[in-house]
Formats: C-alpha cells, structure tokens, sequence
C-alpha cells in the first residue's frame, strides 16, 4: 500500500496543480463547462494564476501525495468580504474570522482514498492557526459527490446562492459552510 500525505505548494508545484485541475474538470465538469471553457485550461494563464494563488502572502495551497504523486490540492485563506457576504451585500457578524475554501480537487482516478478529507483538515488546521474559526465554499448545485463529501464533514448550505456566467452556459452556485474544528480520521 503506497503511503499518503499532504504538503504546502510551492511554485514548482504549479505544472501539477494545473494538470489536476485540467483533468478533473474535463472528467468531472463536462456537462457544466462548455468546450470553450474547458479549452482554457490548456492555456499558460492558468499556470500563470496558480504561481500567483501559490505565492499569495495571505492563501496556502495544500497538494495531496499518494507515494509520490501529487493527485489534489486544497486553497484555503482569508474569506474575502465578496465571498462571504449576504446576498444583500451585508457581511456576518464573524466576517473577520471566516476561511474561504477556494478550490478542492482530487484527481477522479485518485478519488475514494481519503485525500479529499486530509486535504481540508489540513487546510483547516492551518485556517485555525490564522485566527479563522469558521469556513466557507462555493460548490456547484449539481455536484452531488463535492456536496456530500462537505456534509460528511459537517458542512451544510447556508441558503446563498449565485449563478457564474460559463461562457456558452450558467453555473448555479450554493454556499456551504462549517466549522474548522475538523479532524482527520484514521
């Protein structure tokens, strides 16, 4: 049985981030993202935006290791006021305090391992270590498999949605939140 880890990205790291996210979107997001959308994975851009997420002061990106390939990642930081906000625009009493989870994919061939819940009690961890006690994430309502690993652990919909222009379709979006007082179980 090979061994399974999680580390902080570096921007070495990027290439695989950027693979991750290009082959789980075109396995997992097909019928969300049209071919265009899709197409743009391919280009430097988004390698370009991955070294900025990985060298953001204020984020940290967790990579998933199964022996020694990197097959996840998780980025977590602060909640940035847009993401937590209310529909009117009103931000919660704890805004100060809430940990946005801005992206969390295994790689589909990698999936059912447990990499999925030591990448966000990682992150958690790591949420709590900067004074944030509560997190946030955006999840496709059709996504059934990503929202049932969030309830798993003790995250639910918290009645905020918001629908993102796809190119050629629309993504409706709910927002799920939890608490950070997550442990990874062995």
């Amino acid at each position: 049985m090979s061994t399974a880890s999680v580390r902080t990205a570096t921007t070495a790291d990027v290439a695989d981030i950027a693979r991750i996210q290009r082959r789980t979107w075109h396995v997992a997001y097909t019928e969300l993202l049209d071919e265009q959308a899709l197409a743009q994975l391919d280009s430097t851009e988004v390698e370009q935006g991955w070294t900025a997420t990985v060298e953001h002061p204020d984020t940290e990106v967790h990579l998933a290791i199964e022996a020694e390939t990197i097959v996840g990642y998780c980025v977590a930081g602060p909640g940035p006021n847009e993401e937590i906000a209310a529909a009117d625009g009103s931000l919660p009493e704890d805004a100060d305090t809430v940990g946005l989870i801005g992206g969390l994919l295994v790689e589909p061939r990698w999936g059912r391992r447990g990499h999925g819940g030591r990448l966000l009690a990682t992150a958690a961890q790591w949420l709590r270590q900067q004074d944030i006690t509560r997190g946030v994430t955006w999840v496709a309502q059709s996504d059934s498999a990503t929202l049932d690993f969030f309830r798993r652990a003790g995250w639910n919909p918290d009645n905020t949605v918001r629908t993102l222009d796809a190119g050629e379709r629309t993504i409706r979006e709910i927002r799920i939140t939890g608490t950070l007082a997550l442990e990874l179980r062995e």
